[in-house]
């Protein structure tokens, strides 16, 4: 199984679907590894070379170990970025940017949904502080309140 998920992600790297430190780029790809893999989606809208609160959020939490380490074995991680140098990004990729930021109703920078396996939205959030331990709580509790459909 290891293997068969190593060939998944070497292809994906080929294509493109990963942005550094494993954040995916493509959001069709991510909704496929979700559901497969039975885990919950995290979607960064961000302005990574412009948005204060987004470079924050990436300095204190997303590039820190304890967030890593938790979203390796618990999350697929997505980027959607809106930087203000858009060179190293496809049209196809700034397309689909703005038509999930559209679809999720995107107000402002950075603003973090979570998605369950199935691709629908569990919680809405953003920045908050603490560090990287707090909000891997902060995103677990955000799961845990989701109650299962009966």
């Amino acid at each position: 199984m290891k293997k068969w998920l190593m060939v998944i992600a070497a292809v994906a790297i080929s294509a493109g679907a990963f942005a550094a430190d494993g954040w995916m780029t493509d959001f069709e790809k991510a909704k496929e590894l979700a559901k497969e893999q039975k885990r919950h989606i995290l979607i960064d809208f961000s302005g990574s070379d412009w948005c204060g609160w987004c470079i924050k959020l990436d300095k204190e939490v997303f590039s820190k170990q304890a967030f890593k380490d938790y979203a390796k074995d618990n999350l697929v991680l997505v980027l959607a970025d809106f930087p203000r140098d858009k060179s190293k990004q496809s049209s196809a990729l700034q397309k689909q940017n703005e038509e999930l930021s559209k679809k999720f109703g995107v107000r402002g920078f950075p603003t973090v949904f979570i998605l369950g396996p199935d691709g629908e939205t569990v919680a809405k959030t953003g920045y908050q502080a603490g560090g990287p331990e707090a909000y891997v709580t902060h995103v677990k509790k955000l799961i845990a309140d989701v109650k299962p459909e009966k």
